[in-house]
């Protein structure tokens, strides 16, 4: 099932689009909100190398900084195989794309609904 919102939960807005500033490909929101209590949504994004990856997770932890949004914790940017920034109630994994594949969150996470921002929509045209 998936939830499509005119404007969704605001805080997800800042999230979605520092993300999407960096050319984060691949981009899905999950609600994961009725399913556990560590986080209410999962943004879960790619990139194509390395590189790609942590310049993606170094600009999502920039930009939401400006907007007072720090992050609880920041693991796996040295690597830039998989970034995790946890931000209490959104986390935000960043994946070198075989890595994303292999480590499947989406099929893990298969119960919890999807959720498409203005962003995302512009993105998918």
């Amino acid at each position: 099932m998936t939830i499509e919102f005119s404007n969704p939960a605001p805080f997800l807005d800042a999230f979605v689009k520092a993300a999407l500033e960096r050319k984060a490909l691949n981009l899905v929101v999950l609600d994961i909100s009725r399913l556990t209590s560590i986080a209410d949504a999962f943004i879960i994004c790619s990139g194509r190398s390395n590189r790609q990856v942590a310049a993606i997770a170094e600009f999502i932890h920039f930009e939401l900084k400006k907007q007072g949004i720090k992050p609880l914790s920041i693991e796996g940017i040295q690597t830039g195989h998989w970034v995790v920034l946890d931000y209490g109630h959104v986390i935000i994994h960043v994946f070198h794309q075989p890595v994303r594949k292999f480590y499947d969150l989406e099929g893990l996470w298969i119960d919890a609904e999807k959720i498409f921002t203005a962003d995302m929509a512009d993105i998918n045209k």
